[in-house]
């Protein structure tokens, strides 16, 4: 298999190709979802075909997402403090902590407390497969501004507040400070 080239775009380095990369995460391009956090994911044009791969750093109070559910399986690694909720129930780890989610399990990641949270996250593809995303009302998650007000199979209907703030472009550069160690 060959090396996939890297690109250098206004906001870092992203792939389009197909082949094995190595890429710093400082380096890489990050996505500005407001009180979604921000985010590298390490894909250019092309999604990786199998599973998805972000680094998401939450200031305290935002949430990786919506209260939700897929048919893929996902993990989380906590990098620096978090605040995991699984079906209502809110789990806390201190330091470094490992969170896997079957297939089907009610959750959504908040950066609680006063500290902000590093989380690495992977994810199967196929949310379209035999049932797809859903998101329930949860009232744990509402409390982050987290849950939809009705049951929805809709990404579009679940963020349409959040995402009509946002600017256009998502795509920053690394910012100083977003992850643990030197910069």
């Amino acid at each position: 298999m060959p090396e996939a080239p890297l690109r250098k775009s206004k906001t870092g380095l992203v792939t389009d190709g197909e082949g094995w990369f190595v890429v710093n995460a400082r380096e890489s391009r990050w996505g500005d979802e407001g009180s979604l956090g921000s985010y590298c994911t390490f894909e250019g044009k092309r999604r990786f075909p199998h599973f998805g791969i972000n680094i998401s750093v939450l200031e305290s109070g935002e949430t990786m997402g919506m209260y939700h559910r897929e048919k893929g399986q996902e993990a989380f690694l906590v990098l620096a403090g978090e605040h995991p909720d699984r079906g209502g129930q809110e789990t806390s780890t201190d330091d470094v902590g490992f969170l896997l989610l079957p297939s089907q399990t009610d959750h959504i990641i908040v950066a609680a407390g006063d500290q902000s949270a590093v989380v690495l996250a992977v994810g199967a593809r196929g949310r379209g497969v035999g049932g797809g995303i859903v998101y329930p009302v949860c009232k744990s998650a509402a409390r982050y501004g987290a849950s939809v007000v009705r049951q929805t199979t809709k990404p579009a209907e679940a963020y349409k507040g959040i995402r009509a703030g946002l600017p256009r472009s998502k795509w920053v550069k690394y910012r100083p400070s977003w992850l643990p160690g030197p910069d």
